[in-house]
């Protein structure tokens, strides 16, 4: 082809940005080829790794876009002429009307980035003078061949970058999957009385929910992940061992059954005994008789619940609804108390007495008083309680309520606004 130019036209200076390119476009293999729309799509990947000093901007891309359509073969070769020679009017309608300064700005950055090379003419034009026979003797343009050199290198970086986006995902992925077995593991042992601290694990949960940001970078979520799998299995712990204690249970029922009804056949098979004797004894009477060995006591009495204990602590309701801990006289420091001090924060609300009677009837004490506690916690957000309350006895009636939900919007909502004022803070 001759001589090519290395230095560009005009004002614009020769850098050493410049110079690297020539060298690994004059030290490229010959006979290389590579597929220009397979490797601008490596380029598009890659892109983050490929600009000067930052990544290589979307307009950049779009640029290059239209310098690879100027070359009319598919395949790039490296021994060949793959100089395009566009005007800039003509490059800027294929970049989708670009700008002509933004033009030469993002062609500034494709050279800086080392994918083009001037190879500007003495006067600056672009052109091709073609020798006999019609082949091209000579370019003046911009070079692709640093594209072809550099082809394996991109596509390892866009390898790199799908490698990370694949791990990215996988752990947002394993996150979303734990955030959803705590909710769903904490709303059971909520909503089935499971003997365990619900309403830290749920306060926790939060808390690290908080950490997920879209920002955030894979170490940062793989420390997360970490986080939520401790939790997940921590209330998975406590749920497996409610259910073995109700195995357990049902075993020691069932055996105590068998033992009876070994008793009672026995007797139903020799009536004859109950006969001469002053007073008759029905099967059912001996049936209800204590196993052999047992004190001979009255019945012993069953641990008593607290009203609302079987569905969530009244820890984790007072620590949602802290506002009625102030209509209290001594203090909350049971269920009744609560219970107590709702009948007088219904009054204050406005709830009438034929609604607060139905919420009792439908949801029972504890849980009318624990949406009574709610209700004054939103305060103006809710413009009519008598007529919230009513809503939600309404669905309670359906079988479509349930409290904790509410217990856990509150309680998502103060760590929220927690962070919130802890940001404008600092």
């Amino acid at each position: 082809m001759g001589t090519h130019s290395t230095t560009p036209f005009g004002r614009r200076p020769l850098s050493l940005a410049m110079v690297a390119s020539q060298i690994t476009a004059k030290t490229c293999a010959p006979n290389i080829a590579v597929h220009k729309w397979r490797l601008f799509r490596a380029i598009t990947e890659a892109k983050a790794h490929l600009g000067h000093g930052g990544p290589l901007p979307d307009r950049a891309l779009a640029v290059l876009h239209a310098l690879l359509s100027f070359h009319q073969e598919t395949v790039l070769t490296t021994g060949s002429v793959i100089v395009v020679f566009p005007s800039n009017k003509e490059l800027s309608i294929r970049a989708n009307g670009i700008a002509a300064a933004t033009l030469r700005r993002h062609l500034a950055a494709l050279v800086d980035a080392g994918l083009i090379i001037r190879r500007d003419s003495p006067n600056g034009k672009r052109y091709a003078r073609k020798g006999q026979g019609g082949a091209i003797e000579s370019a003046f343009g911009f070079d692709l061949t640093p594209l072809v050199a550099r082809a394996v290198e991109i596509e390892n970086l866009a390898e790199e970058v799908r490698a990370e986006a694949r791990a990215m995902a996988l752990m947002r992925e394993r996150i979303t999957l734990c955030r959803r077995d705590i909710a769903k593991m904490t709303e059971t042992g909520l909503e089935e009385g499971v003997t365990g601290n619900w309403c830290d694990i749920h306060l926790q949960f939060l808390g690290l929910s908080a950490r997920q940001t879209r920002k955030a970078t894979y170490a940062e979520l793989e420390l997360l992940a970490g986080d939520l799998v401790q939790l997940a299995k921590c209330a998975s712990n406590l749920l497996e061992e409610h259910i073995k204690s109700q195995n357990m249970n049902a075993n020691e029922s069932h055996n105590e059954r068998h033992i009876q009804n070994q008793i009672t056949d026995s007797i139903d098979l020799e009536p004859g005994l109950r006969e001469g004797r002053g007073e008759s004894s029905s099967p059912s009477d001996i049936s209800d008789r204590p196993p052999r060995g047992a004190p001979m006591s009255e019945e012993p009495e069953k641990p008593s619940q607290a009203p609302g204990s079987k569905g969530f602590p009244l820890g984790m309701v007072l620590n949602a609804c802290p506002d009625i801990i102030d209509y209290a006289r001594n203090g909350i420091g049971s269920w009744r108390d609560l219970i107590v001090a709702a009948a007088l924060v219904r009054s204050a609300l406005g709830v009438s007495p034929d609604a607060w009677a139905q919420a009792l009837e439908v949801m029972g004490e504890a849980n009318a008083s624990v949406i009574i506690a709610a209700i004054l916690q939103k305060g103006e957000e809710i413009k009519s309680a008598g007529g919230y309350l009513r809503a939600l006895t309404a669905k309670a009636r359906a079988g479509e309520f349930s409290v904790g939900p509410v217990l856990m919007a509150l309680l998502r909502g103060k760590v929220v606004k927690g962070a919130q004022e802890s940001k404008a803070a600092s």
